[in-house]
């Protein structure tokens, strides 16, 4: 069976190599999809039901998305097109926005609480779903852009995993870790599926440090074409020798070793750290 489109097909490629490369994904799951609407979380849904209708294995999807409360939230025109294309759907009304009103101090930026809540209410919604994985739709530029976040403004070298356990032994994926934001973008734009804002007066706020971090890449992109793969790619490629974590393991510096920097070693990101700007545990 062949791919509707050679972008459905490339996406189709990257996301099955991060499946396998990562253990995303296992015969028998039941992924349930956060799905917000935006044209991320669209993308992750199309391409795991193209994958799923192709694949080896055996595994079901569930569509979740969380209603923040927000007036003008066109909800119903995501259940729609679930229900057009034979998904399952579900629809968690909640007072997130509202709550948020309450407890941020005027100026504070709501996108990282609003996350960490909406995380709470999949996790809760799991169980009953009976999902025994929650895919999220954070593709590559969220990887490299959380990592300039927590790098510039948390003191720390970490990004987000493509697979993370949860304290509370729930399994999150992140199957798009190997796309970027312009394919996500371009593909549900050619799949033709309602893209809905979230309707928080903050979305798209060019002030917030997240649109610093797109900025600051974009401008180097444009001397540096393929700059976006190589942070990408350094994410995976760590070498802990060269680092100032006293926590890590280290070599003695007595003995001479060959220069690790030449030949680093593959660190698997599922590892690289856990979350904390983009999306909370």
């Amino acid at each position: 069976m062949s791919y509707s489109t050679p972008l459905e097909a490339r996406l189709a490629k990257k996301v099955t190599r991060a499946i396998t490369e990562f253990g995303l994904i296992e015969d028998g799951d039941r992924v349930m999809v956060g799905l917000s609407g935006g044209k991320d979380s669209w993308a992750l849904m199309q391409i795991l039901d193209v994958l799923r209708q192709r694949a080896p294995i055996s595994f079901s999807l569930v569509a979740v998305n969380v209603n923040s409360g927000y007036t003008d939230f066109r909800h119903d025109l995501v259940t729609e097109a679930c229900r057009a294309r034979g998904w399952e759907i579900h629809v968690e009304h909640t007072n997130i926005g509202a709550t948020m009103d309450d407890i941020l101090d005027e100026g504070e930026t709501p996108c990282s609480l609003c996350a960490r809540f909406r995380r709470g209410v999949l996790y809760r919604l799991a169980a009953g779903v009976g999902a025994t994985k929650i895919a999220l739709g954070h593709h590559l530029d969220d990887f490299i852009e959380t990592a300039l976040l927590n790098l510039f403004f948390q003191g720390a070298l970490k990004a987000m995993p493509a697979r993370l356990v949860s304290n509370k032994n729930h399994i999150v994926i992140r199957p798009l870790v190997q796309v970027t934001e312009a394919e996500a973008r371009a593909y549900t734009q050619e799949c033709g599926l309602p893209v809905i804002g979230c309707c928080c007066p903050a979305c798209g706020d060019l002030s917030l440090k997240r649109q610093r971090m797109k900025r600051l890449i974009a401008e180097l992109e444009l001397e540096h074409p393929d700059i976006k793969q190589s942070m990408i790619a350094a994410l995976g490629r760590v070498v802990p020798s060269h680092l100032l974590d006293r926590r890590l393991p280290v070599q003695s510096s007595d003995r001479p070793t060959r220069e690790s920097s030449d030949r680093p070693a593959r660190i698997p990101m599922t590892f690289v750290g856990r979350p904390e700007l983009k999306a909370a545990d």
